[in-house]
């Protein structure tokens, strides 16, 4: 075999991830299955990266296909992982899964950070969902997690769409 192991992994991450910037989700997801079915060593990176694509096109029952094929796999999912999969969710209007996630995250341990909270957020204001974005945002100085302009937009906005623009 030419590659007994697989292709190298920084190659292999790098190829996904252009595949991702360039929206190619379908093609991320061939290849991350193919290296698979090779049985070549994959890790959290080329996950990472091809939940990316699928989150940049909204696309989040492959997202969290993929996601959830990590652990059977024996890959470490992290923060970036499930960041990945929430901003999936927010961008393909699956905002009780996106919290899903984040639940999933707390009780796995895995650190919440400033995009978990803003995607969260965001997808529930988009839905109309004004008192989860609120306790989103509350929550965030419960984690110690520092907001950002994103949080804060996407919290006023929730607040304004639900008629609750004094909170």
């Amino acid at each position: 075999r030419l590659f007994p192991r697989g292709p190298d992994p920084c190659t292999s991450t790098r190829i996904l991830s252009g595949f991702a910037k360039e929206h190619a989700w379908e093609t991320s997801m061939l290849v991350l299955s193919w290296h698979k079915h090779k049985m070549y060593t994959l890790n959290a990176y080329h996950y990472n990266a091809t939940i990316d694509a699928c989150a940049r096109a909204g696309m989040w029952t492959e997202a969290l296909q993929f996601l959830g094929a990590m652990a059977p796999s024996m890959v470490e999912s992290s923060t970036i992982t499930f960041n990945a999969a929430i901003s999936a969710c927010e961008k393909g209007g699956a905002w009780e899964k996106a919290l899903e996630l984040a639940s999933v995250m707390e009780r796995g341990k895995v650190r919440l950070d400033t995009i978990t909270f803003g995607a969260a957020i965001s997808t529930c204001e988009k839905r109309g969902e004004w008192e989860r974005s609120f306790q989103l945002f509350r929550a965030m100085g419960a984690s110690r997690v520092e907001p950002n302009t994103i949080t804060f937009s996407a919290a006023i906005s929730a607040c304004e769409k639900g008629g609750e623009w004094e909170k």
